[in-house]
């Protein structure tokens, strides 16, 4: 049998104490674990070190470049890419290992499994599949401004590795990580002066809700699939209405 290719395991954390210890724990199997840290204030470097994790600590610089900079500092070409609220499954970790014997591809998408406020999402429910294992030399962040995703040279393969993200535990942390986020998004936006506006206003909000209530089958997960899609419509809503507020005020001030 073939000797699995090294792997690293890589995580950007701050004050992410709470789930930080699942995190590492399921990447074990990895060749090295790296955090990133961009000065956390709880015990998210005490749990790092307790795990034997190589840790760094670099100011936060936006989420593309502050990934990109852990990527960079993995030993091994291949990377295992994990947030600090997120955790490998056991079956995801024995394809992985199983995978890396002989690799197909220079990157793998794998499914995430949701927790929503406050059950896990149905079995039947549709997984968000990510890019988070691949070759460094052959892969990079992309720039976007908040949701940064890896992306490879050349085309991934989906290989059935569950991880879990467990999200916000409450429904105002989801309503407060949905404010944020539209905001980083308005200066990228306005730079790109988005057409039919007015339209995506009035339309893109019911799309995305569509998208994951009936297209994900966030309807078999009750009420939290309800209030999951629900607040994401609420984000697309909002991502769009602070551009045409920022667009106004700037033809305001012209």
């Amino acid at each position: 049998m073939n000797a699995r290719a090294p792997v690293s395991g890589v995580v950007t954390t701050f004050n992410n104490a709470a789930t930080l210890d699942a995190c590492l724990a399921s990447l074990a199997f990895c060749d090295e674990r790296i955090v990133l840290d961009s000065g956390s204030t709880d015990a998210t470097r005490d749990i790092a070190a307790k795990h034997g994790a190589r840790i760094a600590i670099r100011p936060f610089e936006g989420y593309g470049p502050q990934k990109q900079h852990a990527i960079d500092l993995a030993t091994h070409d291949w990377v295992l890419l994990l947030d600090a609220d997120e955790h490998l499954s056991d079956a995801g970790r024995a394809a992985i290992e199983s995978e890396l014997r002989a690799p197909r591809a220079e990157g793998y998408r794998l499914p995430r499994q949701e927790w929503l406020f406050w059950r896990w999402s149905h079995p039947r429910a549709r997984a968000n599949w990510q890019l988070r294992l691949f070759r460094k030399s052959r892969g990079r962040m992309n720039d976007v401004p908040v949701h940064a995703a890896p992306i490879i040279d050349g085309a991934p393969i989906d290989l059935d590795a569950p991880f879990r993200h467990y999200g916000e535990p409450a429904l105002a942390d989801r309503v407060d990580k949905v404010n944020r986020y539209s905001s980083g998004l308005v200066a990228h936006k306005r730079r790109k002066r988005v057409h039919a506006l007015g339209l995506r206003i009035l339309l893109q909000p019911t799309l995305a809700f569509l998208k994951l209530y009936i297209g994900k089958r966030y309807f078999l997960d009750g009420w939290a699939g309800y209030l999951a899609a629900r607040t994401h419509a609420f984000y697309t809503f909002l991502k769009y209405a602070k551009v045409l507020e920022a667009q106004r005020r700037d033809d305001q001030s012209s």
